[in-house]
């Protein structure tokens, strides 16, 4: 199969979930002898390749800012896809769903990631949410098929919108526990003495809840708050106004070094109060991590019984979930091996991307039997 991937940042992933999941989704597809192509952003790499792993990449620019980066790119994408022998476009973000009726027009088979409830966050204002609202109204209609990587989307499209998406869901690589402890020195953090938070630095991620609360917690351990975001600087710089020591702020890490933070972590914490399925998460948890995540939805789908929660947005609540942990790690090693199994189990890599080869097979044959749409 073509098959084109639109609406991330590209690869190699130096960003963030969807970006992540172009890359293991996009290499392992490659491997199994498709043709695939990911379309990138010339501000998300400073050389651009044009190929990487078996995967095509194309990087075009964008218009970088906060509510034009996104869907100038994927314009952009659109109309230089229109031109290639594409079997199927796959998007990412329901903001690009105005784009998807292009390559449908022209023959392609067009599949949308819905990704979580966009117009919940509060970084947009009044327009960037009424514009989100719409773009979902649109998503419901235009392509030929939705995606959802959590049942509490798929539920919502079909409650709200009379619309069946088919569910896949994100994916994690189990790693062994110690991996790259020799990278961790020049971070300042020793194995299983950090707590690790790793997210995009916006406000509904809540990263200050999260330094309000280990500022509390009596230990000699360190939080290690990893993560960066564009347009955010002003909360970033908020955030690192703390006077603890013991709280540090390494920036975006990826790769090699990001692996050894999964691996060496004693707790992962996540603290978000809306979106989807958020991939670091699954990654904690693949890396033997016991996980302290807020009890919205999303979190409670991905974690079940293999992790602890406390009070979404509630700093006391999990300062105190926070200090149970550290005084108990039995109890951490306990949740740690199970989040390995469930993510080995439920989350693996090879199976998502055995359940997409399956979904675009069956969307070029006409053999998926989703139901029939509602609304």
């Amino acid at each position: 199969m073509r098959i084109a991937i639109l609406g991330t940042r590209g690869i190699p992933a130096n960003y963030g979930g969807f970006e992540t999941f172009a890359e293991e989704l996009g290499v392992r597809l490659a491997t199994r002898g498709h043709e695939v192509t990911v379309y990138c952003r010339t501000s998300n790499h400073a050389q651009p390749i044009s190929e990487y792993r078996g995967v095509r990449l194309v990087t075009l620019p964008s218009i970088r800012t906060k509510s034009l980066d996104t869907l100038s790119h994927t314009f952009l994408s659109t109309l230089h896809v229109l031109g290639q022998k594409t079997d199927i476009a796959y998007y990412c973000n329901s903001a690009n769903s105005i784009f998807v009726w292009l390559p449908r027009m022209w023959g392609i088979k067009t599949i949308l990631n819905t990704d979580g409830i966009e117009w919940e966050r509060t970084k947009w204002n009044w327009l960037g949410r009424t514009y989100y609202k719409w773009a979902e109204r649109v998503a419901a209609r235009l392509p030929h098929m939705l995606v959802s990587d959590s049942r509490v989307i798929q539920r919502y499209y079909r409650h709200k919108f009379g619309v069946e998406s088919a569910f896949v869901a994100y994916g994690a690589d189990v790693v062994r526990r110690g991996t790259g402890q020799k990278l961790l020195a020049p971070l300042g953090v020793e194995p299983e003495r950090y707590i690790l938070f790793v997210s995009r630095l916006e406000p509904e991620n809540n990263a200050h809840v999260v330094v309000k609360a280990f500022e509390g917690v009596k230990t000699d351990m360190k939080l290690l708050v990893v993560g960066s975001a564009p347009y955010a600087d002003a909360y970033i710089t908020r955030l690192k106004s703390t006077k603890d020591p013991r709280i540090l702020f390494p920036g975006g890490l990826y790769g090699d070094t990001y692996q050894a933070l999964r691996a060496n972590a004693y707790v992962y914490v996540n603290a978000m109060e809306v979106g989807g399925t958020h991939p670091a998460i699954l990654e904690a948890m693949g890396a033997g991590n016991c996980v302290l995540v807020s009890d919205i939805a999303y979190n409670e789908e991905t974690v079940a019984e293999a992790g602890v929660s406390f009070r979404n947005k509630d700093a006391d609540d999990l300062r105190e979930k926070l200090q149970w942990l550290v005084d108990h790690p039995d109890e951490v090693r306990r949740n740690g091996q199970k989040a390995v199994e469930r993510v080995r189990t439920r989350y693996s890599w090879e199976g998502v991307v055995d359940e997409y080869e399956a979904l675009f097979e069956g969307l070029l044959k006409g053999t998926l039997n989703l139901p029939e749409r509602t609304g």
